[in-house]
């Protein structure tokens, strides 16, 4: 398959392809626009039954497109004040045809959602509007559904402590909550666009497979969705499989044991770390100490071999796992810390015990192991949908991976106005002591001309030791981070004013968009500092994505230092060596295309090496996916009220013929046969007496003709309903 991102960058310039492929649909689309504006509201509503009366007479999405989506480019600029460019309706061209389209920061790409949004929410199958975070489904649905109830198209919301429906009306005195009336689960479903997170629509997924009833289930069909930050989504998230648990019958105080034991190993001496794959190994020397400690001679024995998991997940947790960078204590919590995001991930737990064995370290109560209930991976859970697309800022790094996983084309939509932000080279320093410097004199500078200034960081911990730094130096500043997400959008609303310096985690890479204040495009704009390059050459884009939106000024520049974590991990180790062998200092930095390049080769290391990961995460989920496929598919069978008389009957005769099987051989056992029939259906005493019973195809014949006139009598008692019900819950349950 030759992708449409291919064609684009196979040559000339690329927007101009674009426009040139899109340009005869979009001229179609705006010569509609001079008839719409003469209509009044409830005229340009009513378009909406006249389309689906098109669709319902024969004509397809594709055929109205041109209409719908200028009455939605209408419909906007009447409740927004907002005209969607020709280059938005090209993004939104390419989300109908489902596709990914890459949209630079500020270009407007929610907006562009709403217009393929109303197109395929037209044939009344259901739209979900897929978002990173509970918030930015909330906002998204309020800050953009007036035009879509303008044109009669329902909108609910789905949270992860609730659901809610959209009204016009103030129902709430919260901002977030304005229009949004608390509804069922089921009836935001049954809206024609349905908002959420992505862990929202998988976990209902999972939750309707293990329903007992069809009341008890809550999603309609997956038949389109649109993926907000795409890449996130669909790339990053999808290491992680969504999990479904209930506690497990396991012993949870041998954790703090362990957690005593590890501080007592030395790295080099007792065990061993390999950084370029997160893991922790014992040497021989710390076998011995391990088995000392525990009063054991061999710990690999059969009887103790059970321990060397809580000794594995002791020692991740204590040299891999880090305080406020990994994860945080939260009100006697551990919370783990969404390294793309930098947002805090309430509920989710790691496995394997490594949760426990971290709660051991920091000294809070250990929660129960669990066990899985029901799992499925994002990628198998965004295949099910008849059509998928998605937009981000940031796709062409992972343009593969997203055709080879999706399926999925990556469109590049070009600007509205071309980006003049400058992008200066990076700063390479010896030590992180030195690029720390660097980093707050580069500050101090921008502060004193007045320019906003971001500043990115990759953890909690090192957003609080940048602040400190510059407290020591007087300058003011806000810090952005999973300790302070409440404040995000006040924060972030103050980003671009003049002389604010903002301290960010991820956080402020996704969802939000940093408007310049008066005058600060005069003095060049928001300046944006990354302070470490990030695993993906993706996120490194998406914070130099925040300075320079629909054509203003700008400036970016990452700081790195050979003690970083990705270059102590993948950068090759000639590296550190150069700037001692140049005679450089640790305050003087490196400027070299050749640097640059080998760090960009480190990253694309990282890439390659999470892309395996989620490949290998996918391909195992895939053997899974042909069973889970398969039992889904007989559940609905039974929650539709199909007969299982036939299924419930087969079991029996089933158990009949293992039982006849295990004991009616040359050296079988009579009385255990009869006793495992009398188990089934409590057999009477005349009842396949054991002294008849002779040929074991006979007797096997005789048991399963027993059991059938039970079942028939069992029935004629409770009755022909009651009897299907009790077939369904026992199927179900099994």
């Amino acid at each position: 398959m030759v992708s449409i991102f291919r064609k684009i960058l196979g040559g000339g310039d690329s927007n101009e392809r674009v426009v040139k492929d899109m340009g005869p649909l979009i001229a179609q689309i705006n010569s509609l626009e001079p008839a719409l504006q003469a209509l009044d509201d409830a005229a340009l509503g009513a378009k909406t039954a006249e389309f689906r009366a098109r669709l319902a007479a024969g004509e397809s999405l594709d055929d109205l497109l041109p209409e719908a989506f200028a009455v939605a480019r209408e419909a906007i600029q009447r409740t927004m004040g907002q005209r969607p460019y020709d280059v938005q309706m090209i993004g939104a061209i390419t989300l109908h045809r489902g596709e990914i389209a890459e949209m630079k920061t500020g270009e407007g790409k929610t907006l562009v959602s709403i217009i393929a949004i109303y197109l395929n929410a037209l044939d009344g199958e259901g739209v979900h509007a897929v978002t990173v975070n509970d918030y930015l489904a909330r906002r998204d649905a309020q800050w953009y559904t007036p035009a879509l109830d303008l044109l009669g198209i329902t909108v609910g919301v789905i949270q992860n402590q609730g659901a809610y429906r959209y009204t016009t009306d103030t129902v709430s005195e919260q901002s977030t909550f304005e229009h949004l009336v608390p509804v069922s689960r089921a009836e935001a479903y049954e809206a024609d666009v349905t908002y959420g997170t992505n862990n929202e629509f998988g976990f209902d997924y999972l939750r309707d497979n293990m329903a007992t009833t069809l009341a008890g289930r809550v999603q309609r069909s997956r038949h389109y969705a649109v993926v907000d930050e795409a890449d996130s989504i669909l790339i990053d998230e999808a290491r992680t499989p969504l999990i479904i648990s209930g506690p497990a019958q396991d012993d949870t105080s041998l954790y703090p044991r362990f957690a005593k034991i590890v501080p007592l190993l030395q790295e080099g001496v007792h065990y061993n770390v390999e950084q370029r794959h997160r893991a922790v190994t014992l040497t021989e020397e710390g076998v011995e100490v391990l088995e000392k400690s525990l009063g054991i001679s061999n710990i690999y024995s059969l009887e103790n071999f059970r321990l060397t998991r809580y000794m594995e997940a002791a020692l991740k947790a204590q040299v891999l796992y880090q305080r406020d960078h990994d994860y945080v204590v939260k009100d006697g919590e551990v919370i783990i810390v969404d390294a793309f995001t930098g947002r805090l991930m309430e509920g989710r737990r790691w496995s394997d015990g490594l949760h426990q064995a971290v709660e051991a370290k920091e000294g809070v109560r250990i929660q129960q192991e669990t066990v899985t209930y029901a799992t499925i991976t994002i990628q198998n859970y965004f295949r099910l949908y008849d059509k998928l697309s998605g937009m981000t800022g940031t796709a062409v790094t992972e343009a593969e991976e997203l055709d080879k996983i999706y399926k999925l084309d990556v469109t590049v939509i070009p600007p509205n106005r071309p980006v003049v932000r400058e992008d200066f080279p990076d700063y390479v320093y010896r030590s992180q002591n030195g690029k720390w410097k660097a980093v707050v004199e580069d500050i101090a500078e921008r502060n004193a001309e007045g320019r906003p200034v971001l500043v990115g960081t990759v953890a909690i911990e090192t957003s609080e030791m940048l602040s400190s730094l510059l407290k020591r130096r007087g300058i003011d500043h806000e810090v952005l981070n999973a300790k302070q997400h409440q404040r995000e959008a006040q924060i972030v609303a103050r980003a671009g004013e003049r002389g604010a310096v903002t301290i960010a985690t991820n956080m402020a890479g996704r969802g939000t968009d940093i408007k310049l204040g008066e005058g600060v495009a005069d003095i060049g704009g928001l300046h944006v500092i990354g302070t470490e390059r990030h695993e993906s050459r993706r996120i490194d884009n998406q914070l130099r994505g925040r300075a320079g939106r629909q054509g203003d000024p700008g400036s970016t520049r990452f700081y790195v230092s050979f003690e970083d974590e990705i270059m102590k991990r993948f950068a090759p180790d000639w590296l550190p060596g150069l700037m001692t062998r140049m005679g450089m200092d640790d305050e003087t930095p490196l400027e070299s295309k050749m640097v640059t390049k080998a760090i960009e080769q480190a990253q694309q290391r990282v890439e390659s090496y999470n892309f395996d990961t989620r490949k290998h995460v996918v391909e195992y989920d895939d053997v899974m996916n042909t069973h889970r496929d398969v039992i889904y598919a007989e559940r609905d069978k039974v929650l539709r009220g199909e007969s299982m008389r036939e299924t419930v009957t087969e079991m029996l005769e089933q158990e009949v013929a293992e039982l006849a099987s295990l004991y009616l051989g040359p050296d079988g056992d009579i009385e255990a046969f009869r006793a495992g029939i009398d188990a089934l259906v409590d057999l009477q005493p005349d009842e396949l007496p054991v002294e008849s019973i002779g040929n074991p195809d006979e007797a096997q014949d005789a048991a399963i003709e027993i059991v059938d006139q039970r079942y028939l009598a069992l029935e004629e008692m409770a009755g022909e309903e009651t009897q299907r019900l009790v077939e369904r819950l026992v199927i179900l349950r099994t």
